[in-house]
């Protein structure tokens, strides 16, 4: 079920309408079985997984906390890892190194002859992986103690609102929420309503809006034919596009969280106004990047060695970062690039980077000014990341960079309500950004907090004629 459609809208409402009329272990139970009806939804047969995965844990997790044996306790953690990243691997990976793999012998004239599988790729199935060995680690590092009551775990599995497309929570955050009583708040309603409306707004006027306009331009066969211009432009939407899209899903499942009386972390705040790439990843994805930072940067040494080493962490870092977002090389240039950035901005800013507050009109200029200049920097990251085959990141790279042609562009201009949708998004982040808070608009007058709300529901209601996409991140 699509957040952004009828059945889904049924669902909740059903949902909703029982859940406030149960005490609170049968309000996890219902959710628990929401959550499964709405999983099972996209596909039955890969409730097993979810369910193995959880069970797993949940008993692992015991015996880890129990055992006063560092090896066994060591033992107990492989065996998660082992079990949880070989479902991923088997289901995400395997196809791509066994493909990549036969690419890169048939040259040497050797024909392996191992098949393929015919799977399909488990919705969401990176999300909760990386949200079940959050919480055996943790176990295993005695910063957690297990829950007691296997329902609850499961119910942190697979909590809808974010199953398939996060944020990714951590155990110490949202397991004692679920293991309280709770209680709706006005405050809880109204905010919950507008990041539901918000982020309907960035997916279905937006995203869905941009979506032709950049599939026209990056789906093209003869990626050498393209024009700069119309490279230039499907790039910089697909930023949009993606952001909207990623966001937007984030804002919704945040909103229907609260509406259930729970609080999400925040997945993102403001990226497109960061100075440089380690701003960027404190705005991008933020449970991602403090997942990756805890579970792997750190593991590997972090920055406690030598600058060598540091710089190896984190091109390695992010490199398995961006084959986390898909089984596809152009994801592990995209997270190598990442990387590449993350090391020459510590190069060149030291090894303690700091953001100096603009306060005067000079410092405004300058911050703006590093703004505009880091966004080109990420745009080209996306051109890598969007990409369909290294052949096109070779063709456009060359028309951005050696053999530019400025011929008139050709690409289909987006609908009435992404173009009005972009403007309207950037005053919202603008003045998130300003503020400093994401619920500026409480301190505005009601007069203009109304013209917001209109602005949003008016915009959304326009970009119902879009053509509906799928969000982007479900295919990770």
């Amino acid at each position: 079920m699509n957040f952004a459609s009828i059945a889904f809208f049924a669902f909740f409402i059903t949902v909703y309408g029982l859940y406030w009329a149960l005490s609170r272990p049968w309000q996890n139970r219902l959710l628990l079985v929401a959550s499964y009806i709405f999983y099972g939804a996209w596909d039955w047969k890969f409730l097993g997984l979810i369910g193995l995965s959880t069970i797993l844990d949940f008993f692992l997790g015991k015996q880890m906390y129990a055992a006063s044996d560092p090896k066994r306790r060591k033992s107990l953690l492989l065996v998660s890892l082992i079990i949880n990243l070989g479902m991923l691997g088997v289901f995400k990976y395997f196809n791509f190194f066994a493909g990549s793999l036969v690419s890169l012998l048939t040259p040497l004239g050797l024909q392996p002859g191992w098949p393929l599988l015919n799977i399909v790729l488990p919705v969401g199935i990176s999300f909760y992986t990386f949200q079940t060995l959050s919480y055996t680690i943790d176990i295993y590092r005695r910063k957690l103690a297990p829950t007691d009551k296997l329902e609850d775990f499961a119910l942190f599995v697979s909590f809808f609102p974010q199953l398939v497309a996060g944020p990714i929570e951590r155990a110490s955050h949202f397991l004692p929420q679920l293991m309280s009583s709770r209680r709706l708040t006005f405050e809880q309603m109204s905010r919950g309503s507008f990041l539901i409306l918000l982020g309907l707004f960035k997916k279905v006027a937006i995203a869905d809006g941009l979506a032709q306009s950049v599939n026209a331009i990056y789906n093209v066969s003869a990626a050498g034919t393209v024009g700069t211009l119309d490279i230039i432009l499907a790039t910089y939407l697909f930023a949009i596009q993606v952001y909207c899209d990623f966001s937007g899903y984030s804002d919704i499942a945040r909103g229907l969280a609260k509406l259930l009386g729970f609080d999400l972390m925040v997945n993102f705040d403001t990226p497109y106004f960061a100075v440089n790439p380690s701003d960027f990843w404190r705005r991008w994805h933020i449970s991602l990047s403090t997942w990756l930072r805890d579970y792997l940067y750190i593991p590997l040494g972090g920055n406690r060695k030598d600058e060598r080493t540091t710089y190896r962490n984190l091109i390695l870092t992010m490199a398995l970062g961006g084959l986390w977002h898909g089984a596809a090389w152009n994801f592990v240039y995209w997270g190598l690039y990442q990387g590449g950035i993350l090391c020459v901005h510590r190069w060149v800013a030291g090894a303690k980077p700091s953001i100096r507050p603009a306060v005067t009109l000079t410092d405004k200029i300058r911050r703006a000014c590093m703004i505009v200049g880091f966004f080109q920097i990420t745009c080209y990251g996306w051109l890598l990341f969007r990409a369909s085959s290294w052949s096109q990141i070779v063709a456009f790279s060359d028309r951005l960079f050696f053999h530019p042609t400025w011929s008139t562009p050709t690409i289909p201009t987006p609908s009435l309500a992404a173009l009005a949708g972009i403007v309207l998004v950037l005053v919202v982040d603008l003045a998130h950004y300003l503020s400093g808070t994401s619920v500026f608009y409480r301190i505005w007058p009601i007069y203009r907090r109304a013209a917001l709300y209109a602005a949003l529901l008016v915009v959304l209601l326009m970009g119902l004629s879009n053509t509906g996409n799928t969000f982007i991140y479900f295919q990770f």
